[in-house]
C-alpha cells in the first residue's frame, strides 16, 4: 500500500523511474545546530551558480 500511495503522490507527472519506500524508524533526519555545515554553499565551487557562461540570443530563459 506505500507504495502504491507513494507513487500516487510522487509519479503524476511521469517523471518517477523508481520509489523507495521505508519504515518509518529507520528515517534520520539532520540535527539543526549541523545546518551550516551541510546546507551553505560552497564557495569553491563556482559552478553551482554558472553566471559566466555565454548564451545565446536564442536561449530566453535559462
Amino acid at each position: 500500500m506505500a507504495i502504491e500511495n507513494a507513487r500516487d503522490v510522487y509519479t503524476r507527472r511521469m517523471e518517477g523511474v523508481s520509489i523507495w519506500v521505508v519504515e518509518s524508524k529507520y528515517i534520520t533526519a539532520t540535527n539543526p545546530e549541523e545546518a551550516g555545515e551541510l546546507y551553505e554553499p560552497a564557495v569553491d565551487k563556482i559552478y553551482r551558480h554558472p553566471t559566466f557562461y555565454n548564451l545565446p540570443d536564442e536561449v530566453n530563459h535559462m
